[in-house]
């Protein structure tokens, strides 16, 4: 009697790890071996810079927020420093957006996030 494989399963394993490495270069789209090595690593990359794109972004926005309230005459850390006194709750996307776009409403945020903080606990302190 020959001996069981569990030959349907197995050859199901084998062609979805062959399918996710379509496109790759190569014996790794074509092989089994070759290919769960590139399936695993590439997906431990996926992983990785899932992340690694939500980090990029957050500074990206960072930057758009810096660029335009500099020339306002207040820098990025006093501004969402003021937006937070002020008490407006924007977060650093739509930010960035209104950086991009709409100079005037960065203005008036800039504006508003100054006048918060000359109002501010302890102003006086931090301008001698």
């Amino acid at each position: 009697m020959p001996r069981a494989t569990n030959s349907p399963a197995s050859r199901k394993r084998r062609k979805r790890t062959l399918d996710q490495a379509k496109g790759f270069r190569g014996f790794r789209s074509s092989h089994f071996r070759y290919a769960k090595d590139a399936v695993r690593k590439a997906m431990t990359y996926a992983f990785r810079d899932r992340k690694q794109r939500r980090r990029n972004f957050r500074n990206l926005w960072v930057q758009r927020i810096n660029a335009a309230v500099r020339p306002l005459g207040i820098s990025y850390s006093r501004f969402m420093e003021g937006l937070k006194a002020a008490g407006i709750d924007m977060d650093r996307k739509v930010l960035a957006d209104l950086a991009v776009n709409d100079s005037a409403a960065i203005g008036a945020l800039a504006n508003q996030a100054k006048a918060a903080l000359a109002n501010k606990p302890g102003a006086e302190l931090a301008k001698a």
